[in-house]
């Protein structure tokens, strides 16, 4: 049986050593950092024994914009348009099986540490189910010249055609915010956009920030996990669950505003104990979802999502 066992140390005979604290110390893993920015609201109302795709409405701008009246002609009429967009229903999960000999002879609690285990891959496992759909974004930015190291050029197709040659910094922020509220795609909270990416990809623009005022304090907002500042209408925000794409100069920093990914929920996400088998001896706990993620804007004149990147 692959899993837990007490006769091999690494894999469970840990938890009863003679010199062993008795404080379990288990591994904490970050929380979830993309799916806290998918929207979950709607997606709610899709419950069980309704299928495995679920769909939701997209309201579109009017066709003809409002302007000034004269006082003896009639009210101008327009229209809109709705879309919808689907996301596909699908099962999640992992488990860790254990012996019934590791629980009875362990110290600790065996179903305990497993838990503790599969809660920090769920998070991880989340974060790049909701990434994949953050990557499909058509919106996709890069360093315009080598040379440059302010302006950005924009592709609307989801293909960067510009290699980016330096680390992002302050100056490429401020085109890629200038660019958003130019495409007007609305802030995510307040008047703040979101930027997500690795640590060591925002070295660059934290140095450049530290003889600026990185943080400013304007009542009381969501704080988001992993923020760490804000600077030009743009609050960053560190995460470690999804892989690099590449070096420090052609990783990826995800720029967005509200509406981001759609995730729909079937079954929550939650902690399942096996049925023991082989008379108690085989025993198990898994977690388990039943849902998905889709993203919300895909034609580009809508999009909410921006992705710096580098063609190599």
């Amino acid at each position: 049986m692959a899993g837990q066992v007490w006769a091999v140390d690494s894999l469970g005979g840990y938890f009863y050593s003679k010199n062993l604290s008795r404080r379990l110390r288990d591994a904490l893993q970050p929380m979830c950092k993309f799916r806290q920015f998918c929207d979950a609201k709607d997606a709610s109302m899709q419950g069980k024994k309704k299928g495995d795709t679920f769909t939701y409405d997209i309201v579109n701008d009017v066709a003809t914009q409002g302007s000034t009246l004269v006082e003896t002609n009639t009210m101008p009429t327009t229209q809109f348009t709705i879309t919808q967009g689907t996301v596909s229903i699908t099962e999640a999960g992992n488990s860790v099986p254990y012996s019934g000999k590791l629980e009875d002879l362990g110290q600790f609690s065996t179903p305990d540490a497993v838990e503790k285990a599969l809660r920090n891959d769920a998070k991880k496992a989340f974060d790049t189910l909701a990434a994949a759909q953050f990557a499909l974004t058509p919106l996709r930015v890069a360093q315009t010249t080598s040379t440059d190291t302010t302006a950005v050029t924009l592709t609307t197709n989801g293909t960067v055609t510009k290699t980016t040659s330096v680390a992002f910094n302050k100056d490429f922020h401020k085109s890629i915010i200038d660019l958003m509220k130019e495409r007007n795609i609305p802030a995510y909270t307040g008047d703040d956009y979101y930027a997500l990416s690795w640590p060591s990809t925002y070295r660059k623009i934290k140095n450049d920030l530290e003889s600026v005022h990185q943080y400013t304090t304007e009542g009381f907002r969501m704080i988001a996990t992993g923020e760490i500042g804000r600077y030009e209408n743009c609050r960053f925000t560190e995460q470690t669950n999804v892989a690099k794409a590449g070096t420090t100069y052609t990783d990826w920093i995800y720029f967005f505003g509200e509406d981001t990914v759609a995730e729909a929920i079937a079954v929550p996400e939650e902690i399942r104990a096996k049925i023991p088998t082989d008379y108690g001896r085989s025993k198990g706990v898994a977690w388990y979802y039943l849902g998905g993620f889709g993203l919300v804007h895909t034609v580009a004149a809508n999009a909410r999502i921006i992705k710096w990147e580098s063609a190599a």
